[in-house]
C-alpha cells in the first residue's frame, strides 16, 4: 500500500513502490487522504479538498502501472494518519510506503511529519522513501 500526499508530485515513491511490487509479485493500493477531519468546521467543503488527493492517488497510480504493477487508486475521507492506518487495517496491508518529509526540521517539529506519525503509530511495518537529492 502506497500513502500518497495530496496535491504532490513524488515519482520516487510510485518506482519505489513498483519495484518493490514487481520484485514481490504484489499489487498495490494507493491512498491519499482528504486531511479534513469535521467538514463542519473545514474552511473548505470536503469536495474541494479531495479533489488534491485524487489527483495524487491518481498519478502514483499510473506511474505505477506504467511500470507493469497492478495499481488502484484510492481517496480516503478524514485525518490523514488515521485514515491510512484505517484502510491499511481494512486491506490487510502488508507494508505501508509512504513519502519522506521535504520539510526543514524546524517545521517538521512545529508542523509535524505524517511519515513519522505513521511509524509511531502503525502495527503494520513502513517504508519510508525519501525524495532524490
Amino acid at each position: 500500500m502506497v500513502a500518497a500526499k495530496a496535491g504532490s508530485e513524488q515519482p520516487w515513491l510510485a518506482d519505489a513502490a513498483a519495484e518493490l511490487a514487481g520484485q514481490s509479485g504484489g499489487v498495490v493500493d494507493v491512498v491519499s487522504a482528504d486531511g479534513v477531519d469535521l467538514e463542519a468546521f473545514s474552511t473548505v467543503p470536503r469536495s474541494e479538498a479531495a479533489e488534491p488527493a485524487e489527483r495524487a492517488a491518481a498519478a502514483i497510480a499510473e506511474r505505477i502501472r506504467a511500470a507493469g504493477v497492478e495499481a488502484t487508486p484510492h481517496t480516503l475521507s478524514g485525518p490523514v494518519v488515521r485514515s491510512v492506518l484505517l484502510f491499511a487495517e481494512d486491506r490487510d496491508a502488508d507494508v505501508i510506503v509512504c513519502g519522506g518529509s521535504t520539510r526543514g526540521a524546524v517545521a517538521r517539529r512545529l508542523l509535524g511529519d505524517h511519515s513519522i506519525q505513521l511509524i509511531r503509530r502503525s502495527r503494520r511495518p513502513v517504508l519510508v522513501v525519501t525524495p532524490p537529492r
